[in-house]
């Protein structure tokens, strides 16, 4: 592919659908060759934007287009797996939106079809990107905290009716799958990115304020990781009016650290033996959602990536088997709480 650009196809044409036409279309190695949304009124609005000559309805009809060298997948969450599979087994590499799958089983088929594909299965974890959680990273993996053991995140957000209101997926346990899900799998993502698998979960899950939605609105997840440490996860979309916080919180035997704010934006604490604060380059904003905001948005270093492994020049940050470890772990919390009981995971 050197000496071309890399033509994307995405599947889903909504907000983060749109996101990631913006960033295809202003990276200079990269076009939007198709689109793709049931509702084609949106599919065009993407085309029309960002110079996309193909339009369809029914995704189907991109299978055999040998033009398309990525597909985006940014349906909603219970299509993912499916959708990505079709495309692999035509010869596509795939980035897929999180959750990448709501099952382990759907998530073992699409690596399963990645490999005998020979075709690359990415998933998106853009908060990786955000620079308090490099820092935090990097200061894991020159082991400046020393002996990890304590772990926590603590996301308190805002999600309202109107939220929910505006698609028939929202809420719902098919398409939906559950607020662990689709507000916070990326937490759960960093939690094992930056401390290491999880051995055990036990949790609690309520649903307070949203009567009309299929599952829980808050949790509290009590989780012992492998490497010895423990932690918990706190959750809930009932935060009063606007969300509160989004924080990991890393306690080790040489340093802590805070990575705060509402989004996992801010450096809120650091103290680690011997180190200074480091200083952090700007990060992105915020996702805006007109009435809320989500994660930072780092979907141009998403696409960026994909480029630059299908250029040879990088390997996958956030692949199908990291994407797998995030359902599995979503999955056993969901299964403690049904269940009242630790659940072990293999």
């Amino acid at each position: 592919m050197n000496g071309q650009k890399i033509n994307f196809g995405i599947i889903g044409c909504g907000h983060i659908g749109f996101r990631h036409a913006e960033h295809i279309y202003n990276n200079q190695e990269s076009q939007l060759e198709a689109v793709c949304d049931i509702k084609l009124d949106k599919a065009k609005k993407i085309a029309d934007k960002y110079q996309c000559p193909i339009v369809v309805e029914d995704y189907r009809k991109l299978l055999k287009n040998e033009n398309i060298d990525v597909v985006n997948i940014c349906v909603p969450n219970g299509l993912h797996a499916q959708i990505s599979i079709d495309f692999l087994k035509s010869g596509k590499n795939v980035l897929c939106e999180k959750p990448m799958c709501l099952t382990v089983a759907e998530g073992e088929k699409m690596i399963q079809t990645a490999i005998l594909m020979k075709k690359h299965l990415w998933v998106v974890k853009q908060n990786r990107y955000n620079p308090p959680v490099e820092a935090a990273k990097t200061a894991i993996e020159k082991n400046l905290l020393g002996q990890i053991y304590m772990c926590n995140a603590n996301i308190y957000w805002n999600r309202t009716d109107e939220y929910y209101a505006q698609s028939d997926w929202r809420g719902t346990k098919k398409l939906d799958g559950g607020t662990l899900f689709t507000q916070f799998s990326h937490f759960i993502d960093l939690l094992l990115w930056l401390n290491g698998p999880i051995e055990s979960v036990m949790a609690k899950v309520y649903n307070y304020t949203h009567r009309h939605i299929e599952f829980e609105d808050t949790g509290i997840v009590l989780v012992k990781f492998k490497n010895g440490s423990m932690g918990t996860v706190n959750f809930t979309t009932c935060s009063y009016e606007r969300n509160m916080e989004g924080s990991i919180y890393l306690l080790g035997t040489k340093g802590s650290i805070k990575i705060g704010g509402e989004y996992l934006n801010i450096l809120d604490y650091w103290r680690v033996k011997g180190i200074e604060r480091p200083v952090l380059k700007e990060g992105a904003p915020a996702n805006d959602y007109g009435f809320y905001q989500g994660s930072m948005s780092n979907h141009n270093k998403v696409i960026q990536n994909v480029i630059d492994v299908l250029r040879g020049r990088d390997k996958i940050k956030a692949t199908g088997e990291e994407g797998l470890a995030t359902t599995k772990v979503i999955n056993a919390i969901y299964k403690s709480a049904l269940q009242n009981k630790e659940i072990y995971l293999s």
